[in-house]
Order: C-alpha cells, then structure tokens, then sequence
C-alpha cells in the first residue's frame, strides 16, 4: 500500500515552564489575559504533522510519500528525513518563505500553551494531487495544513477516487460546518482527540452515528485512557501502553498514526492497529520533539509482546519486506 501524507511540515520550538499554567489563571479576568512565562529550556526539533506521521511509518518498514510546503531552510531536515526512508519527491521549496513554525511551552502537568506560525505552508494549495509523478497512492491523508489546501485536497481524491483520511484536528477551530461535513462525505475515516470529536460533533450537528454513516471507520485518541476505533461492525477499545518516563507529549498523536496506519496497511485487525498506534504514542512521548523517538521493527514488536498477545501477526514486521 503506498500512503501520501499531506500536511504541515514545521520546526517545533520546545520549551518547559517550571511551574503550573493553572496557578496562574483568573477565571474572573480571562478577558484581559496578558502573561509572560519564563521557560527553563528551549529546544528545536522537526515536526509538522505529515512528517510527524511518516517518520513512525518509515521507523516501522514503509517508504510514505510527503505532500507539503517548504520554505528554504529546509534543506537539512529534508536530507535527514530522507535518509529514514521517507519520500520528499512532493515536497515543494517555496523560496521567499521559511518553513512553518510550532511554538510551544509545557507546564510541570504536561498541560501545552503553543502557536503556530505557517510560513511557507500558507502556499500548500500551489500543490495538486492531479500533478503527482508516477501512480496514484492507494491513501492520502489529509492531515491540518492551509485550510484552502486541505478543502483543494478533499475535492481532488473525490475527483480522482483516492481514498483518503480525513485528519482535521488543529484546523477544526477554523473550519465551519459545511467544511467538516464536505471533509467526512466520502472519507475512508477520520482521526480525532477525545476534544476534537466533540468539536466536530458540534460544528457538524451530527451525532456520533450520523459520522460514522459516512465512515468505514474512526478513531478517537483518549490520551492516557488509550483509544477507541468505531467501524461498520461495532467498537473497539484500547488501553493506552503504560509509562513512567514522559519527557514531552508533542507529537503523540502523530506517532499514534503512523502506528495505527502500519497496521492498516499491512491489514491487520483494528485492536492491533490501534495497539500499534499506542506503543508508537508512548514511544514518542518517552522523548523530546515529536521525531525523537527511534526504535527498530524488532525492538518494537518485543516490547509490544510485553504488553500484547499478536498471535504471531508482527511477525510480518521482522521480516523487513513489509511494504
């Protein structure tokens, strides 16, 4: 199965606050909020949603292809995040702009203040799924990008009869109804957060079932509570893959995807899709920056069977012809 990711590519500025937010929130005067936090650490990383996806993919045996805009000091991250196995043949170098960026500060109880600046992804909708070189992937994931990109790339896999996943999570803020409703009508499925569900919920004014009519299947991310995947026959749940060693939640959900989609891909059951997106998750969140994590196919698959019995089903996964 060849996936094509598309989706925000950014460098993540990372910073701690010794100390909680909360103490420092007036219920009574949220309308005239103004505050500074002094952080303890700044870091850069590569992030952006797309790659975020892909480099668990691409840690896992598959070779996705990357959809998005850049700006020009690129070069580097793109030389690295080819040499892990990911396809930036799509990626298009936008040479006014500098690339997207995330700013975001964590508090002592993980809670995240963060801001986005989008840079050269502002130019997401130059690109068409019509202009691709070679064949068409087999899924596309429409994961938060230019909100014009994203509407552009829904009504081209409909034209083109792409599957595809419809990932809208940071961009559900911007988008109205009709758009999220545009997005879910023809979609394979749909990933959200526990929060994001609810938005969606509201924005559309469909129930959870009126969703999933439209819906192979979908899956909302419960955080620490794990996961739940909704499908044609029923539902299933998944606990999260315990740790005591959290160093930054940036990212997880990502990793959680690119997890979640390896099994896909190779056709596995939605519990080991959704148990493979928790152990990517926690790996993830075991270090710093949302591509931090690094792990072989065989060092995944044992710590799996720590956790879960695959009857053998991750076998397929040291084989290292799983593409």
């Amino acid at each position: 199965m060849q996936i094509l990711i598309t989706g925000s590519v950014a460098y993540d500025y990372l910073m701690t606050f010794p100390g909680l937010f909360r103490e420092h929130l007036l219920p009574e005067h949220l309308e005239k909020i103004s505050l500074s936090f002094l952080v303890e650490t700044l870091v850069r990383r590569r992030g952006g949603i797309a790659p975020n996806i892909a480099y668990t993919l691409a840690l896992l045996g598959d070779h996705p292809r990357v959809m998005a805009t850049v700006g020009r000091d690129f070069a580097e991250y793109g030389d690295w995040l080819a040499s892990k196995g990911v396809d930036i043949s799509s990626i298009k170098v936008i040479e006014e702009k500098f690339t997207a960026s995330f700013f975001a500060t964590t508090d002592q109880s993980n809670a995240q203040v963060a801001s986005f600046y989008p840079g050269a992804m502002e130019d997401a909708s130059q690109l068409s799924l019509h202009d691709l070189n070679g064949s068409h992937p087999d899924l596309v994931v429409i994961s938060p990008n230019d909100p014009a990109a994203m509407e552009k790339y829904v009504a081209e896999c409909k034209q083109l009869g792409l599957s595809y996943i419809y990932d809208p999570s940071q961009q559900i803020v911007r988008a109205d109804g009709d758009i999220l409703r545009a997005g879910l009508d023809g979609a394979l499925a749909m990933f959200a957060n526990e929060y994001e569900f609810e938005l969606v919920k509201d924005k559309t004014g469909f129930s959870r079932e009126e969703i999933m009519s439209h819906l192979d299947f979908m899956v909302v991310t419960l955080g620490p509570q794990g996961a739940v995947v909704h499908h044609r026959e029923g539902r299933e749940e998944v606990v999260a893959v315990p740790t005591g060693n959290i160093v930054d939640p940036t990212g997880g959900g990502d990793a959680f995807r690119g997890g979640f989609l390896t099994g896909y891909r190779l056709g596995m059951d939605w519990a080991t899709c959704a148990r493979l997106g928790s152990l990517a998750a926690t790996y993830c969140l075991e270090n710093e920056g949302p591509q931090g994590h690094e792990f072989t196919p065989s060092e995944f698959v044992a710590r799996y069977r720590e956790h879960f019995d695959d009857a053998g089903k991750l076998n397929v996964l040291l084989a290292g012809n799983n593409k």
